[in-house]
């Protein structure tokens, strides 16, 4: 079994590679950006399963994922992140996507995941998908924040700066400085470094 891990945090990413290839018989290939995956899948490819995250650079939330699916005649692709909302793992589905993984999942269930879907089968966890939205962030530091300024503590937390995280978002650099600024008044941090601390010790990211 082959698989493409996109994702551009690198610790999650090595973490994910360890698990898969503790099984033996998981090949595992990685990108760091939306547009190194799609150099992985002309270079490397076929792939039984493509996991792209969700946030990282180039790939624009769900358009990302319809290039994915639609590149070179179709491709299996699944939609992984440590933020995004019931709404857009359902809208992934919709589209097409061969699964929604939260980033929270345990190793062994990760490993089932992927197996699951490099199978051809759709993958959701239910527990996910069932709860309300506002139960979707049950860690007491993330229900401090709205769902933007946890998309910005992310990307302070994969030590990125105003600018890449704004391109990430689609926002405006001022923008992200007011969510830095608001999101540390929130969570109690100094500066950069402090706020991504907490997020790590939290166990958010």
């Amino acid at each position: 079994m082959k698989i493409l891990i996109a994702d551009d945090h690198d610790l999650l990413k090595d973490t994910l590679v360890l698990f898969l290839r503790g099984e033996g018989n998981i090949e595992t290939v990685t990108a760091a950006d939306f547009d190194g995956a799609i150099s992985m899948i002309d270079t490397k490819g076929p792939f039984d399963l493509i996991m792209l995250d969700y946030n990282m650079p180039g790939m624009s939330g769900l358009e990302g994922l319809k290039k994915a699916l639609a590149y070179k005649g179709g491709q299996t692709v699944a939609l992984m992140s440590g933020i995004a909302t019931r709404a857009v793992a359902e809208e992934a589905l919709a589209l097409g996507a061969a699964g929604f993984v939260p980033k929270t999942l345990s190793a062994k269930s990760l490993v089932n995941a992927v197996r699951f879907m490099a199978m051809g089968e759709q993958y959701a966890p239910i527990d996910f998908m069932t709860q309300e939205e506002e139960e979707a962030a049950p860690n007491p530091l993330a229900e401090k924040l709205s769902r933007r300024e946890l998309q910005v503590l992310e990307g302070l937390s994969q030590g990125k700066s105003n600018k890449e995280i704004a391109r990430d978002l689609d926002l405006q650099e001022p923008t992200i400085k007011l969510h830095v600024k608001t999101l540390y008044r929130k969570i109690g941090a100094g500066n950069r470094t402090q706020a991504a601390l907490i997020a790590k010790q939290e166990g958010l990211f």
